[in-house]
């Protein structure tokens, strides 16, 4: 049984604590870094272009068979891969830049660390 005396640390408390630990644990999945996501995206994007390959080869065929509603279909298919290459590109250029930003932010906080307590600069 809990003791009553000691005030519940609350939700918030609980969060921040589980934040605390998931930052400092090893990464363990593709998006526990923005190197490893942006890894996994560059991935998907040559998979997406395999596809399109994939697809564009088909639509030939079809086209060259005279197939009306398969050919309709593979042309949809083409237009949706085409809309999610460049939905993941766009994500990929998005971890590129965050990954720019937190160097140069880390860069940053260690030149900061790196000066000499009370030395303002202007001796």
């Amino acid at each position: 049984m809990p003791d009553s005396s000691v005030p519940d640390p609350g939700p918030v408390r609980r969060a921040r604590t589980r934040e605390t630990r998931a930052v400092s644990d090893k990464p363990t999945t593709p998006f526990d870094n923005l190197e490893s996501a942006h890894e996994y995206v560059r991935l998907l994007v040559e998979a997406i272009e395999e596809a399109v390959s994939a697809i564009d080869e088909e639509t030939r065929r079809a086209a060259g068979e005279g197939s009306g509603r398969p050919l309709e279909a593979l042309r949809l298919v083409t237009y949706k891969l085409e809309k999610l290459r460049g939905h993941m590109t766009a994500g990929r250029r998005l971890l590129n830049d965050l990954r720019t930003l937190r160097r140069l932010l880390l860069g940053q906080r260690l030149l900061s660390e790196d000066r000499i307590p009370g030395d303002d600069g202007s001796g």
